[in-house]
């Protein structure tokens, strides 16, 4: 993933707001939540993790998803 560098900004206040969320996007997530699909995603790639519900069913119901090798691949 790439990193936020803020530019040089002339207002002091907005320059250390926008390095609190240089700060808070490089800091790492001890967890992650997804938010359940009910279609398939328009937009996804090699490696997209996705929580399905149904009416959409990847291949085997409900439940969390790799995209992997040109298939969604299910986790559980």
């Amino acid at each position: 993933m790439g990193r936020y560098t803020p530019g040089s900004l002339a207002d002091p206040q907005v320059a250390d707001e926008f390095k609190k969320v240089a700060g808070a996007l490089d800091s790492p997530n001890v967890m992650m939540a997804l938010d359940a699909l009910y279609a398939a995603p328009k937009k996804f790639r090699e490696g997209s993790i996705v929580l399905a519900k149904s009416p959409w069913n990847p291949g085997s119901g409900d439940g969390v998803y790799c995209f992997r090798a040109g298939l969604w691949r299910f986790l559980g």
